[in-house]
This record gives C-alpha cells, sequence and structure tokens, in this order.
C-alpha cells in the first residue's frame, strides 16, 4: 500500500476541528508530562508516591473504565439492540461495594504494589507469577481492542488507513507514560473525563435538535422498534415450560438475572483483579480514601453509561427519519455522524473525547506488573532503583509495540462491544477465582493455583471457540461464572486449612 493512500483519505474535518484536537492533546500530554516529572523509583512511577487525590483517582477510574469502546460502541449496541446492555450495571454497582470492603483493604494490608504480591504472601510466589501472566493476557488482548475501536473510529473521521492511526496513537501513549508514570496517565485521565462527559451531552443536544417532533418523535419511533428495553426478563417459564425457559436461559446473555450475575463477577474480576484498573486505586495515601474512590465511582459511571446508550437510540431515531443513509458497518454509526452531520468545533470536540481515549493505554499497569511480579523476584533481585526504573520505562516501549499488533489483528473484527467481553470472560473466571479463594476461606495451596487457573483458562477458551460455532448452546457470559467456580473449587479441593493467623508480610 503507498503511503499517500494511508493518509490521503476522505475527510470533512476542517481547520476549526483539528486546532481543537490538536490543543486537547497538546494540554493532556503537557498536563501528564509535567505533573508526572520528577520520578525518582517505581514507588513514584507506578503508585505516584501514593500522593495522588482522592476524586482524581476517581475520574482516572471512571475515564480508564470508559474508554473508546464505550465512546463508540455503546451508542452503536443501542442503535442495533436496545438498553439491555444498562443490566450490567446492577451487579457492576454490587460489586464495588463487595471489592471496597474486601479486596481493598487486603491490597493495603500488604503493601501492594501490584496486586498480585497479594498472591504471594496469601499462597506463594508461584501463585504470584501465574496471575500476573494470566493478567498479561487478559489486558493486552482487552485493550487491543479498545485501542482498535478507537482508531477505528478516528480512520472514519480522519481518512488515515489503520495501520498509521495505531502507530501514532501508540507512540503517543509511550511517550508521555515512559516519561511520567502513574501520575502522567492519572491526571491525564482526569481531563478525559470532563472531555467524555461534556463532548457525550454536546452530542446529546445536537443530535436531538435534528430530529422532527422532538421527544414525542425519538419516545414513539424508539418504543416501536424497542429500542428502550432495558430489562430482558426471558420466557416466561409458565408459558414456555421448564425445559424451553432453561434452555433460553443458558444461550442468552441479556436476560437481566443472567446479566446481573454477569455484571457482579466480571465487575469484580475487572475491577478488583485487573492491575490497570485497581492501581488507580493503589494511589492514594490511606486504605479508607481508597474505598471511599470505589464507592464513588458507579456515579461517574453510571452517568457516562446513560449519555452514550441516549446518543446511540437518538442516532437511531436520526437515521430512522430518512433525512441522511446511515453507515453500512454500524459500528461506525457514532463517528460517522459526527464526520457527515456535525457542524465545526463541535466535530473537533468530539474527535477529541474519542482520540483521547484511545492515547489512555494500560502500558503502565502492564510495567508495574512485570516489574514486580516477574522481572524484580526473578530476573534480576537485589539491584539498585535506578536499574528497576529504567526497566519500567523500557518495558513500557515493549508492551505498547506489541499492544499495536494485537490492535491490527483485532480491526477485521465486528461487534467490538462483546468482543472484549468475551475476551474477559476467558482468563477473567481464573484470576477471580484465585483472589476469592485468597479473600473468602484460608485454604493455602500454591503450585496447584497454576493448574487450577491455566487449566481452567484453556477449557474457558475451548467453550467460548465451541460456543461461537453453535456447537455447545451456551452463552459468553457463563464462561466467567464456571471458570470461578473451577479455580475456586481446584484450590478448595487441593488446599489445607491454615491453623494459624495469616502472617503480615515482612517490611
Amino acid at each position: 500500500m503507498e503511503l499517500a493512500g494511508w493518509f490521503g483519505g476522505q475527510s470533512n474535518l476542517t481547520w476549526q476541528d483539528y486546532s481543537v484536537l490538536i490543543s486537547l492533546i497538546g494540554f493532556s500530554l503537557f498536563l501528564g508530562i509535567y505533573l508526572g516529572r520528577d520520578e525518582k523509583d517505581t514507588r513514584d512511577f507506578f503508585l505516584g508516591g501514593r500522593r495522588i487525590p482522592w476524586w482524581a483517582a476517581m475520574l482516572s477510574f471512571v475515564a480508564t473504565e470508559i474508554s473508546a469502546v464505550t465512546i463508540i460502541s455503546v451508542p452503536a449496541t443501542a442503535y442495533s439492540e436496545n438498553w439491555q446492555y444498562a443490566q450490567f450495571f446492577v451487579g457492576s454497582f454490587l460489586a464495588r461495594m463487595v471489592i471496597a470492603f474486601i479486596f481493598i483493604p487486603a491490597f493495603f494490608k500488604y503493601n501492594c504494589t501490584s496486586i498480585y504480591e497479594f498472591l504471594r504472601h496469601r499462597f506463594g510466589p508461584e501463585s504470584q507469577y501465574a496471575g500476573s501472566v494470566l493478567f498479561f493476557i487478559t489486558r493486552l488482548f482487552a485493550s487491543g481492542v479498545r485501542l482498535m475501536a478507537a482508531c477505528l473510529a478516528v480512520s472514519v473521521l480522519v481518512g488515515w488507513h489503520m495501520i498509521p492511526t495505531i502507530i501514532f496513537f501508540s507512540i503517543i501513549a509511550m511517550v508521555y507514560i515512559t516519561w511520567g508514570g502513574i501520575k502522567a496517565v492519572i491526571w491525564t485521565n482526569v481531563l478525559q473525563a470532563v472531555i467524555f462527559i461534556v463532548g457525550g451531552l454536546t452530542a446529546i443536544i445536537f443530535i436531538y435538535s435534528r430530529i422532527p417532533g422532538g421527544m414525542e418523535t425519538v419516545l414513539n419511533t424508539a418504543n416501536a422498534a424497542g429500542r428502550l428495553n432495558i430489562f430482558n426478563w426471558g420466557p416466561s417459564m409458565g408459558d414456555s415450560g421448564v425445559a424451553l425457559y432453561f434452555k433460553n436461559a443458558i444461550q442468552d446473555p441479556n436476560i437481566f438475572w443472567i446479566a446481573t450475575l454477569n455484571g457482579l463477577f466480571g465487575s469484580m474480576a475487572a475491577f478488583g483483579t485487573d492491575q490497570e484498573l485497581m492501581q488507580r486505586l493503589l494511589t492514594v495515601e490511606t486504605r479508607r480514601e481508597s474505598q471511599k474512590t470505589m464507592l464513588v465511582t458507579p456515579l461517574g459511571s453510571f452517568l457516562v453509561l446513560m449519555i452514550y446508550l441516549s446518543i446511540g437510540t437518538l442516532l437511531y431515531v436520526f437515521y430512522s427519519q430518512g433525512a441522511a443513509v446511515p453507515p453500512e458497518k454500524l459500528d461506525k454509526v457514532f463517528p460517522y455522524f459526527i464526520s457527515n452531520e456535525m457542524p465545526a468545533f463541535m466535530r473537533g470536540l468530539l474527535l477529541s473525547a474519542i482520540v483521547l481515549a484511545s492515547i489512555d493505554s494500560p502500558l503502565g499497569s502492564l510495567s508495574s506488573s512485570f516489574v514486580t511480579d516477574i522481572y524484580r523476584p526473578l530476573i534480576a533481585k537485589a539491584r539498585e532503583e535506578a536499574h528497576y526504573l529504567f526497566v519500567s520505562r523500557v518495558s513500557v516501549v515493549v508492551f505498547g509495540v506489541i499492544l499495536a499488533f494485537i490492535a491490527y489483528f483485532f480491526s477485521h473484527f465486528e461487534k467490538i462491544l462483546w468482543l472484549a467481553f468475551k475476551i474477559g470472560s476467558v482468563t477473567y473466571g481464573s484470576l477471580l477465582g484465585v483472589f476469592l479463594l485468597g479473600l473468602l476461606t484460608r485454604r493455602k495451596v500454591n503450585r496447584a493455583n497454576i493448574f487450577a487457573m491455566g487449566g481452567t483458562a484453556v477449557a474457558m477458551l475451548v467453550l467460548l471457540i465451541l460456543s461461537e460455532k453453535k456447537i455447545i448452546p451456551i452463552g459468553w457470559t457463563y464462561l466467567l461464572l464456571i471458570g470461578t467456580a473451577s479455580t475456586f473449587g481446584i484450590g478448595w479441593i487441593f488446599g489445607t486449612n491454615e491453623k494459624d493467623q495469616i502472617p503480615e508480610p515482612a517490611h
């Protein structure tokens, strides 16, 4: 492919749009690099010296949870399906309560830099290594989907091919995270959260203004097409019979109690056993501040979810009126609307929201887990702190390159929102099962955890493939539940009860 073909696609952006985009990217990078300067050791690089204000950590958590998948794929899901995705938030809200009062106290008790250090203190080093490796696999593939989603949208808006778009954002992320560490990540996340909300509200107002008949048209059109359905209670057991009821329950991940269970266990895994999100909660000074941060996050997350679901419904009503033709690939419906219907400056604001969502990356958490869980204990023990800081920065670049290749691979897939969840369902059960074993029981097991986590992850991958090929009629949401129960159960069977108190970690 010629270089001109990479950068010479069609674009409706004007100099006003680019000025907004360049200004916000420039300010975001300046903010991150300036506030993240003076990194002296890995404690500064990975935890910000535990001097981050709780409200900044909260906004960083929300911005990381949002990502480009939310901005692009939640409107696309609401456009082509309905609001049933919101059912997951019920379980997600409950999961945050569990994390605040069970997970966070344990991580602060052991003064963890990486949450997988908890597994070492609770079980042994082999469990820590296995947990960290599963995190690498999960985070790289899931974040590859997130990066791909953002680059897909930007390629539509700017007219670039996917390859230079991925390279561009990967380089930006590597530069500011290599320089400023977690402080750079958190303070740019704060700006991103504000832009996500302001940009989303601006889009709602504009799309609504383009719909003749106002709210009456929106409600009538959306209701008639089932686009406002939130709760899916499944078929009535009396009408369909017990056998058909349970068959539908197994195959349909959007039935309310299934979605709630998936939201509960999925969020416990994603927030409590994934270093990327939990790292934000470890940057505040005390356990109480960390708990407060987690307990406030549902407010911001719910607001953003409602904003982008509303955008999807309004887009459906707008295109149903016949005033414009929607894109062939519905995953692109929101960026397509931004590019073709929105005026200058507003287009730049929404483009900036998508771009900043793509710049946010897991490189800091991947680096912290690699250095803390693998490199320091296994490869280079008792070296100077300056050495570990250098390796941390190099690993940011290495993981950035790997992530770029994974994002390009996933650019050939569709149904982005569900793809990200399906990837997590393969490995998150293994992580959650072993963490729950350590937090809720006194069973002592170590090497068997490697078999439990690795074997369960492989089994869930096989089940996912069989499910996708319609060979086994089981919804992908069950994989997380099965994986959690399997890992927990194997650890329980092969473990022994501790008679004494779990020892405090050595300092």
